[in-house]
Protein backbone atom coordinates (compact mmCIF):
# COMPACT_ATOMS: atom_id res chain seq x y z
CA UNK A 1 0.00 0.00 0.00
CA UNK A 2 1.02 3.45 -1.12
CA UNK A 3 1.34 6.02 1.77
CA UNK A 4 1.96 9.31 2.69
CA UNK A 5 3.93 11.31 5.21
CA UNK A 6 5.19 14.67 5.91
CA UNK A 7 7.33 15.32 9.00
CA UNK A 8 6.63 19.32 9.27
CA UNK A 9 3.43 17.69 10.78
CA UNK A 10 5.39 17.40 13.86
CA UNK A 11 5.70 21.16 14.18
CA UNK A 12 2.54 21.57 15.45
CA UNK A 13 3.37 20.76 19.31
CA UNK A 14 0.09 21.71 21.37
CA UNK A 15 0.93 21.91 25.21
CA UNK A 16 -3.16 22.37 26.94
CA UNK A 17 -6.45 21.73 26.48
CA UNK A 18 -9.07 22.23 28.77
CA UNK A 19 -11.60 19.34 29.62
CA UNK A 20 -14.11 19.43 32.21
CA UNK A 21 -12.77 22.77 34.00
CA UNK A 22 -9.41 21.64 34.36
CA UNK A 23 -6.00 22.61 32.16
CA UNK A 24 -4.76 19.22 30.87
CA UNK A 25 -1.45 18.21 28.95
CA UNK A 26 -2.91 17.96 25.25
CA UNK A 27 -3.57 14.48 23.98
CA UNK A 28 -2.56 15.27 20.10
CA UNK A 29 1.46 15.31 20.89
CA UNK A 30 3.41 14.83 17.41
CA UNK A 31 4.96 11.72 18.86
CA UNK A 32 1.59 9.74 17.68
CA UNK A 33 3.46 10.50 13.95
CA UNK A 34 6.40 8.41 14.50
CA UNK A 35 4.30 5.59 16.60
CA UNK A 36 1.38 5.46 13.52
CA UNK A 37 4.34 5.31 10.78
CA UNK A 38 5.57 2.51 11.84
CA UNK A 39 2.37 0.77 12.46
CA UNK A 40 1.84 1.52 8.73
CA UNK A 41 5.17 0.47 8.02
CA UNK A 42 4.31 -2.77 9.59
CA UNK A 43 1.70 -3.76 7.37
CA UNK A 44 4.02 -3.08 4.28
CA UNK A 45 3.26 0.50 3.97
CA UNK A 46 5.74 2.53 1.65
CA UNK A 47 6.01 6.03 2.22
CA UNK A 48 6.32 8.91 0.59
CA UNK A 49 6.25 12.68 1.25
CA UNK A 50 3.34 14.91 -0.09
CA UNK A 51 3.63 17.25 -3.22
CA UNK A 52 2.08 20.64 -2.66
CA UNK A 53 -1.28 21.41 -4.48
CA UNK A 54 -1.34 24.90 -3.06
CA UNK A 55 -4.31 26.27 -1.67
CA UNK A 56 -6.51 25.99 -4.02
CA UNK A 57 -7.96 22.32 -3.26
CA UNK A 58 -7.89 23.41 0.64
CA UNK A 59 -10.18 26.53 -0.44
CA UNK A 60 -12.74 24.36 -2.07
CA UNK A 61 -13.71 23.47 1.50
CA UNK A 62 -12.33 26.20 3.95
CA UNK A 63 -13.35 29.91 3.46
CA UNK A 64 -10.68 32.36 2.76
CA UNK A 65 -11.41 34.70 5.79
CA UNK A 66 -10.73 31.19 8.23
CA UNK A 67 -7.74 30.29 6.04
CA UNK A 68 -6.32 34.20 6.53
CA UNK A 69 -7.18 33.89 10.24
CA UNK A 70 -5.53 30.11 10.35
CA UNK A 71 -2.07 31.73 9.38
CA UNK A 72 -1.97 35.45 10.86
CA UNK A 73 -3.23 34.52 14.32
CA UNK A 74 -0.77 33.64 16.52
CA UNK A 75 1.29 36.60 15.53
CA UNK A 76 -1.58 39.02 16.02
CA UNK A 77 -2.24 37.17 19.31
CA UNK A 78 1.52 37.65 20.59
CA UNK A 79 0.91 41.49 20.20
CA UNK A 80 -1.63 41.74 22.81
CA UNK A 81 -0.67 42.27 26.65
CA UNK A 82 -0.39 39.39 28.65
CA UNK A 83 -1.53 37.31 25.92
CA UNK A 84 -0.66 33.24 27.02
CA UNK A 85 1.62 31.45 24.87
CA UNK A 86 -1.47 29.54 22.55
CA UNK A 87 -4.21 30.78 21.06
CA UNK A 88 -7.15 29.24 23.02
CA UNK A 89 -10.67 31.26 22.98
CA UNK A 90 -12.41 32.71 25.93
CA UNK A 91 -15.94 34.14 23.99
CA UNK A 92 -17.62 33.09 21.42
CA UNK A 93 -20.35 34.41 19.26
CA UNK A 94 -24.12 32.83 19.99
CA UNK A 95 -24.43 32.16 16.10
CA UNK A 96 -22.54 32.38 13.04
CA UNK A 97 -24.63 35.22 11.65
CA UNK A 98 -23.66 37.00 14.54
CA UNK A 99 -20.73 40.10 13.99
CA UNK A 100 -17.55 38.91 12.91
CA UNK A 101 -15.14 41.28 14.53
CA UNK A 102 -11.65 43.11 14.25
CA UNK A 103 -10.07 42.11 17.50
CA UNK A 104 -7.80 38.75 17.44
CA UNK A 105 -9.79 37.78 20.72
CA UNK A 106 -13.12 38.15 19.44
CA UNK A 107 -12.06 36.27 15.97
CA UNK A 108 -10.33 33.21 17.98
CA UNK A 109 -13.65 32.96 19.51
CA UNK A 110 -15.70 32.74 16.20
CA UNK A 111 -13.14 30.38 14.61
CA UNK A 112 -12.35 28.33 17.11
CA UNK A 113 -15.24 26.08 18.76
CA UNK A 114 -13.62 24.88 21.77
CA UNK A 115 -10.80 25.07 23.88
CA UNK A 116 -8.98 21.67 22.09
CA UNK A 117 -7.07 23.44 19.37
CA UNK A 118 -4.83 25.69 20.39
CA UNK A 119 -2.96 27.46 17.82
CA UNK A 120 0.84 28.43 18.25
CA UNK A 121 3.42 29.71 15.74
CA UNK A 122 3.86 25.86 14.05
CA UNK A 123 0.36 24.97 13.93
CA UNK A 124 -0.47 26.33 10.28
CA UNK A 125 2.42 24.60 8.87
CA UNK A 126 1.50 21.84 10.16
CA UNK A 127 -1.84 21.93 9.18
CA UNK A 128 -1.08 22.74 5.99
CA UNK A 129 1.22 20.02 4.83
CA UNK A 130 -1.58 17.34 7.09
CA UNK A 131 -3.52 18.91 4.50
CA UNK A 132 -1.28 18.11 1.80
CA UNK A 133 -0.75 14.55 2.80
CA UNK A 134 -4.47 13.72 2.08
CA UNK A 135 -4.67 15.48 -1.35
CA UNK A 136 -1.60 13.56 -2.34
CA UNK A 137 -2.85 10.61 -1.50
CA UNK A 138 -6.52 10.96 -2.76
CA UNK A 139 -4.12 12.15 -5.78
CA UNK A 140 -2.60 8.50 -5.83
CA UNK A 141 -6.27 6.89 -6.20
CA UNK A 142 -7.07 9.33 -9.30
CA UNK A 143 -4.10 7.99 -10.74
CA UNK A 144 -5.61 4.09 -10.21
CA UNK A 145 -4.36 2.83 -7.27
CA UNK A 146 -6.79 1.02 -5.25
CA UNK A 147 -5.54 2.44 -1.86
CA UNK A 148 -3.68 4.96 -0.23
CA UNK A 149 -3.10 5.70 3.54
CA UNK A 150 -2.32 9.53 4.59
CA UNK A 151 -0.90 9.74 7.84
CA UNK A 152 -2.24 13.62 8.19
CA UNK A 153 -1.67 14.96 11.77
CA UNK A 154 -2.96 17.38 13.07
CA UNK A 155 -6.79 15.47 12.25
CA UNK A 156 -9.12 17.31 10.75
CA UNK A 157 -12.70 15.62 10.97
CA UNK A 158 -14.21 18.33 13.68
CA UNK A 159 -13.01 21.50 11.78
CA UNK A 160 -15.91 23.03 9.98
CA UNK A 161 -15.40 25.44 6.55
CA UNK A 162 -14.43 28.36 9.07
CA UNK A 163 -14.09 26.64 12.39
CA UNK A 164 -11.52 24.54 14.22
CA UNK A 165 -12.12 22.44 16.98
CA UNK A 166 -11.28 18.50 18.69
CA UNK A 167 -7.95 19.35 17.75
CA UNK A 168 -8.20 20.07 14.31
CA UNK A 169 -7.90 22.92 11.91
CA UNK A 170 -8.04 21.99 8.11
CA UNK A 171 -10.47 18.60 7.25
CA UNK A 172 -8.30 16.36 5.89
CA UNK A 173 -11.11 13.93 4.95
CA UNK A 174 -13.44 16.44 3.44
CA UNK A 175 -10.81 18.51 1.46
CA UNK A 176 -9.77 14.79 -0.13
CA UNK A 177 -13.18 13.50 -0.82
CA UNK A 178 -14.16 16.69 -2.41
CA UNK A 179 -10.45 17.18 -4.37
CA UNK A 180 -11.71 13.35 -5.67
CA UNK A 181 -15.47 14.10 -6.15
CA UNK A 182 -14.37 17.18 -8.41
CA UNK A 183 -11.88 14.64 -10.71
CA UNK A 184 -15.14 12.43 -11.83
CA UNK A 185 -15.33 10.36 -8.53
CA UNK A 186 -18.60 9.25 -6.76
CA UNK A 187 -17.82 9.77 -2.84
CA UNK A 188 -18.87 8.08 0.08
CA UNK A 189 -17.04 8.89 3.33
CA UNK A 190 -16.93 6.76 6.12
CA UNK A 191 -15.79 8.01 10.01
CA UNK A 192 -15.05 5.50 12.06
CA UNK A 193 -13.42 7.35 14.79
CA UNK A 194 -15.03 7.83 17.86
CA UNK A 195 -16.27 10.99 17.86
CA UNK A 196 -18.49 11.81 15.23
CA UNK A 197 -17.05 13.89 12.63
CA UNK A 198 -19.05 17.09 13.05
CA UNK A 199 -16.99 19.26 10.76
CA UNK A 200 -17.25 16.94 8.27
CA UNK A 201 -20.68 16.35 8.12
CA UNK A 202 -21.53 20.14 8.74
CA UNK A 203 -19.46 20.81 5.61
CA UNK A 204 -21.46 18.10 3.11
CA UNK A 205 -24.52 18.47 5.35
CA UNK A 206 -26.81 20.24 2.16
CA UNK A 207 -25.35 18.29 -0.45
CA UNK A 208 -26.33 15.34 -2.70
CA UNK A 209 -22.24 15.20 -4.05
CA UNK A 210 -20.66 13.59 -1.14
CA UNK A 211 -22.57 10.83 0.94
CA UNK A 212 -21.34 11.16 4.59
CA UNK A 213 -21.48 8.52 6.96
CA UNK A 214 -20.32 8.65 10.85
CA UNK A 215 -20.06 5.43 13.15
CA UNK A 216 -19.34 6.95 17.12
CA UNK A 217 -19.73 7.13 20.76
CA UNK A 218 -23.13 8.15 21.10
CA UNK A 219 -22.78 11.98 21.38
CA UNK A 220 -25.85 12.72 24.17
CA UNK A 221 -22.85 12.11 26.89
CA UNK A 222 -19.57 12.41 24.74
CA UNK A 223 -17.92 14.97 22.89
CA UNK A 224 -18.82 16.53 20.31
CA UNK A 225 -22.08 16.81 21.94
CA UNK A 226 -24.27 18.93 19.76
CA UNK A 227 -24.10 16.54 16.36
CA UNK A 228 -23.85 13.05 16.10
CA UNK A 229 -27.50 11.72 16.50
CA UNK A 230 -29.49 9.54 14.17
CA UNK A 231 -32.16 12.22 12.97
CA UNK A 232 -29.77 14.65 11.36
CA UNK A 233 -29.73 13.12 8.01
CA UNK A 234 -29.29 16.23 5.62
CA UNK A 235 -30.54 19.34 4.79
CA UNK A 236 -32.12 20.79 1.07
CA UNK A 237 -30.38 18.43 -1.53
CA UNK A 238 -28.17 16.69 0.92
CA UNK A 239 -31.37 15.39 2.57
CA UNK A 240 -30.68 11.58 3.27
CA UNK A 241 -27.31 12.06 2.34
CA UNK A 242 -25.67 11.84 5.82
CA UNK A 243 -25.96 8.70 8.14
CA UNK A 244 -25.33 8.63 12.13
CA UNK A 245 -25.34 5.42 13.52
CA UNK A 246 -24.47 6.29 17.38
CA UNK A 247 -23.47 3.67 19.21
CA UNK A 248 -23.73 2.98 23.19
CA UNK A 249 -20.26 3.85 25.08
CA UNK A 250 -18.29 0.75 25.66
CA UNK A 251 -19.72 -0.85 22.85
CA UNK A 252 -17.29 -4.05 21.43
CA UNK A 253 -16.38 -5.49 18.64
CA UNK A 254 -19.24 -7.86 17.88
CA UNK A 255 -21.61 -5.24 18.01
CA UNK A 256 -19.60 -2.43 16.40
CA UNK A 257 -19.30 -4.87 13.29
CA UNK A 258 -22.86 -5.32 12.89
CA UNK A 259 -23.99 -1.39 13.13
CA UNK A 260 -21.09 -1.18 10.50
CA UNK A 261 -22.09 -3.75 7.98
CA UNK A 262 -25.56 -1.03 8.04
CA UNK A 263 -22.93 1.39 6.94
CA UNK A 264 -21.79 -0.39 4.63
CA UNK A 265 -24.90 -1.57 2.76
CA UNK A 266 -25.83 1.99 2.75
CA UNK A 267 -22.57 3.23 1.19
CA UNK A 268 -23.27 0.12 -1.88
CA UNK A 269 -26.35 1.47 -1.79
CA UNK A 270 -25.26 5.08 -2.80
CA UNK A 271 -23.12 3.50 -5.65
CA UNK A 272 -19.63 5.02 -4.24
CA UNK A 273 -16.41 3.86 -6.52
CA UNK A 274 -14.29 5.48 -3.70
CA UNK A 275 -14.65 5.02 -0.05
CA UNK A 276 -12.75 7.84 2.03
CA UNK A 277 -12.22 6.50 5.70
CA UNK A 278 -12.02 8.75 7.95
CA UNK A 279 -9.93 6.43 10.31
CA UNK A 280 -9.54 7.18 13.87
CA UNK A 281 -8.07 4.41 16.23
CA UNK A 282 -9.73 6.08 19.26
CA UNK A 283 -12.11 3.40 19.59
CA UNK A 284 -9.48 1.32 21.11
CA UNK A 285 -10.44 -0.13 24.56
CA UNK A 286 -7.23 1.31 26.17
CA UNK A 287 -7.71 4.81 24.31
CA UNK A 288 -6.93 7.56 27.28
CA UNK A 289 -10.41 8.98 25.83
CA UNK A 290 -12.01 5.61 26.12
CA UNK A 291 -15.55 5.86 24.40
CA UNK A 292 -15.77 2.41 22.80
CA UNK A 293 -13.72 -0.88 23.68
CA UNK A 294 -12.87 -2.19 20.03
CA UNK A 295 -9.89 -4.41 21.17
CA UNK A 296 -6.74 -5.16 18.16
CA UNK A 297 -8.29 -7.85 16.73
CA UNK A 298 -11.50 -6.48 16.23
CA UNK A 299 -9.56 -3.48 14.21
CA UNK A 300 -8.55 -6.51 11.81
CA UNK A 301 -11.86 -7.26 11.26
CA UNK A 302 -13.25 -3.84 10.78
CA UNK A 303 -10.39 -3.52 7.92
CA UNK A 304 -11.73 -6.52 6.53
CA UNK A 305 -15.12 -5.40 6.46
CA UNK A 306 -14.20 -2.42 4.55
CA UNK A 307 -12.69 -4.40 1.85
CA UNK A 308 -15.73 -6.24 0.92
CA UNK A 309 -17.05 -3.11 -0.67
CA UNK A 310 -14.67 -3.51 -3.15
CA UNK A 311 -14.42 -0.16 -3.98
CA UNK A 312 -11.12 2.24 -4.13
CA UNK A 313 -10.61 3.43 -0.75
CA UNK A 314 -8.37 6.32 1.00
CA UNK A 315 -7.60 6.07 4.51
CA UNK A 316 -6.89 9.53 6.45
CA UNK A 317 -5.99 9.54 9.54
CA UNK A 318 -7.69 11.05 12.32
CA UNK A 319 -8.05 10.06 16.46
CA UNK A 320 -6.28 7.78 18.31
CA UNK A 321 -3.75 8.88 20.64
CA UNK A 322 -1.20 7.58 22.74
CA UNK A 323 -0.88 4.01 24.26
CA UNK A 324 0.65 1.00 23.94
CA UNK A 325 -1.17 -0.88 21.51
CA UNK A 326 -1.71 2.55 18.80
CA UNK A 327 0.35 1.15 16.21
CA UNK A 328 -0.29 -2.54 16.33
CA UNK A 329 -3.75 -1.21 15.82
CA UNK A 330 -3.09 0.49 12.58
CA UNK A 331 -0.97 -2.99 11.39
CA UNK A 332 -4.16 -4.90 12.25
CA UNK A 333 -6.61 -2.55 10.94
CA UNK A 334 -4.57 -2.25 7.63
CA UNK A 335 -3.71 -6.22 7.35
CA UNK A 336 -7.12 -6.86 7.89
CA UNK A 337 -7.89 -4.67 4.43
CA UNK A 338 -4.84 -5.70 2.48
CA UNK A 339 -6.15 -9.76 3.32
CA UNK A 340 -9.44 -9.66 1.68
Amino acid sequence: MKAIVDHRQAYHNPQYFMATGKVLPNPEQPRRIKVLEDGAIAAGANFEPPKDFGMGPIATIHSPQYLTFLQNIYNRWNRLHGSGEEVIPNVHPASRSDSYPKSAVGQAGYHQADTACPINGDTWISAYWSAQTAITAADLIIKGNACAYALSRPPGHHAFADLAGGFCFLNNTAIAAKYLSLHGKRVAILDIDVHHGNGTQGIFYETNEIFTVSLHADTERFYPFFWGQSQERGLGFGNGYNLNIPLNRGTKDDEYLAALQNALNAILTFGADVVVVALGLDAYENDPLKGLAITTIGFGRIGSAIAGLNTSTLFVQEGGYLSDELGDNLTSFLNGYQTI
